[in-house]
């Protein structure tokens, strides 16, 4: 249900529109897959849609739908992990649904290496905390300012730069046996 006044409805559509790409591209980046990415897509609105009233004008709408939406993903990922279900990327033969690249039909051994290379991050990623994982999607996959990501994350500069280091380095440590086998 959108606010009963036209204006507003309309406002809230519109911004709907301008930022489900990026709302999908952050939820799927941090959760490697396209349902729970659709899941915490639609929990996203629907907190937003709520909450759209008590918005503060002054405030930047991708900032404060950013912050919904790592929010969301991190729940999601609690959730998983409380469970114990194991994070998973798409399928190799699904395509990534953020970008349809042009097919040039990469050789077999290619093709198999960058599943692998692709399988291995996306298994470095799920090591890291959720705010590890919210922090170096933001910053180094969507290339949010570090001021930016602080204010998703409600949390520091400097805290913001300390968490980006922590996630590279496990990203690091965990990906160097791709690094030294090729």
């Amino acid at each position: 249900m959108l606010p009963a006044e036209g204006s507003d409805a309309d406002s809230f559509r519109a911004l709907v529109e301008e930022h489900s790409r990026m709302v999908f591209r952050v939820a799927w980046r941090m959760t490697g897959n396209v349902e729970d990415a659709e899941d915490v897509v639609q929990e996203t609105f629907l907190k937003a849609h709520r909450s759209y009233d008590g918005f503060d004008a002054r405030a930047r709408f991708g900032t404060w739908i950013y912050r919904i939406t790592v929010n969301c993903a991190i729940d999601l990922l609690r959730r998983r992990r409380s469970h114990r279900v194991a994070l998973q990327r798409p399928d190799d033969d699904e395509s990534d649904p953020i970008e349809a690249l042009p097919s040039k039909d990469p050789l077999p051994d290619r093709r198999a290496f960058a599943g692998e290379i692709d399988r291995n991050v996306a298994s470095a990623l799920s090591r890291l905390t959720e705010r590890e994982r919210a922090a170096f999607v933001l910053r180094h996959l969507e290339g949010m300012a570090i001021e930016g990501i602080a204010d998703v994350l409600k949390i520091g500069p400097n805290a913001v730069k300390q968490t980006v280091f922590r996630a590279v380095q496990k990203l690091g440590r965990e990906l160097a046996p791709i690094g030294s086998a090729s």
